[in-house]
């Protein structure tokens, strides 16, 4: 992946940011799938849909909504030490422009992704964001995170700013009311 894919991230100015969140707003009433939504998100920040994480704590655990491929993949346990299972446990985002130097849990990195049969490894994620995905009564229903991945920082594009991070938490603010979140909703394609 080039970094023209991720150049002037974060660079749209604040009065546009509220149109972006609208178009997610209006995917409320579809009751869009994670996809649709997820998918959304990667517009709304520039950057490709596998670099797009959703998870909603089912029995204690993260469970992976977004991307599909990782459904099956297990739990992340809200214990544990990986930074989607931090980020659900303190409610506290978190945004790293060194991620890769960061010793962090690399399991979930290795699962193809996105049907891209000309890739045959995933790169490693270089950037990354965690904001909590928090419910109206400020219960942590899960986490979305947003990476930017790449061989190395250099190709992995653009360095995340706080404005990004601003338009994750507000992404993450409108997720928490997707019928998707709630603990047991079906995870299927709905249209």
């Amino acid at each position: 992946m080039s970094s023209r894919n991720h150049q002037g991230a974060g660079a749209k100015s604040a009065r546009e940011t509220p149109h972006n969140i609208q178009e997610l707003e209006k995917m409320l009433a579809e009751s869009p799938s994670p996809e649709r939504a997820c998918t959304k998100v990667a517009q709304i920040l520039r950057v490709q849909r596998n670099e797009v994480a959703l998870l909603r704590v089912e029995k204690g655990s993260l469970r992976f909504v977004f991307p599909a491929e990782l459904r099956a993949a297990g739990v992340i346990p809200m214990t544990g030490s990986a930074v989607a299972a931090r980020t659900a446990a303190t409610a506290t985002p978190l945004l790293s422009n060194s991620f890769a130097r960061v010793k962090h849990v690399s399991l979930f990195e290795s699962v193809k992704l996105g049907g891209d049969e000309q890739v045959s490894e995933q790169p490693p994620i270089q950037k990354i964001m965690s904001v909590p995905v928090t419910n109206a009564e400020g219960k942590v229903a899960g986490v979305i995170q947003v990476s930017r991945k790449g061989l190395d920082p250099s190709l992995a594009g653009a360095d995340f700013t706080g404005e990004d991070l601003k338009l994750l938490e507000q992404s993450a603010e409108v997720l928490a009311r997707m019928p998707f979140m709630e603990d047991g909703a079906p995870l299927g394609e709905s249209r």
